[in-house]
């Protein structure tokens, strides 16, 4: 069992060189050696190396995992740096395989499949990475606004057709058309 502690994303381990630290994410890509296993853990951060010399990881890539383990220093490692003498537990296992696989730097599938598996699917780093950018524009925005003062307020919509969701809509009459109010 391991014992409760703070997690630490993989984008910060460099700054916990020699500490015992906490790492959770999915098992992103997992390579067998003779004698060492390497599994690549993703977070929402980027991606941890853990090296374990234990025989039985035989878990699938994508099984959601909380690894404890000592940093250590090592330039082939993502970061730069790795987690050694690791304490695994598996905290979610596998439902179902993902369509296509998420440590591939490309993405073999086409659209209808990744649409239809987006939850999935927008674990792969470059499906994610236009998401990232869009996100951080955004935010960059709302804090040069906020740092003028300005008040963003969230205001409802005139569309042309109701919400499949069943979402609450306020049906009128838009200059002879009919529309809907609904909410942002």
């Amino acid at each position: 069992m391991i014992h409760p502690t703070t997690r630490v994303l993989a984008a910060e381990l460099p700054k916990h060189v020699g500490e015992s630290v906490e790492i959770r994410g999915w098992l992103h890509r997992r390579r067998g050696l003779k004698s060492v296993t390497f599994l690549v853990i993703r977070d929402r951060s980027g991606l941890a190396q853990v090296v374990t010399t234990e025989a039985r990881v035989d878990f699938p890539e994508e099984t959601v995992l909380r690894v404890r383990g000592t940093v250590i220093a090592n330039a082939q490692a993502p970061g730069g740096v790795e987690l050694t003498s690791p304490e695994i537990e598996v905290l979610s296992s596998l439902a179902q395989a993902p369509p296509f696989d998420l440590y591939r730097p490309t993405v073999p599938a086409g659209l209808p499949t990744t649409l239809d598996n987006a939850p999935v699917a927008l674990r792969h780093p470059l499906l994610r990475a236009p998401h990232r950018i869009s996100a951080a524009s955004v935010a960059g925005f709302r804090g040069a606004l906020d740092g003028l003062g300005f008040t963003e307020i969230q205001t409802p919509k005139i569309v042309s057709s109701a919400t499949e969701s069943g979402a609450t809509v306020f049906a009128l009459n838009w200059f002879g058309t009919k529309a809907y109010l609904g909410p942002v």
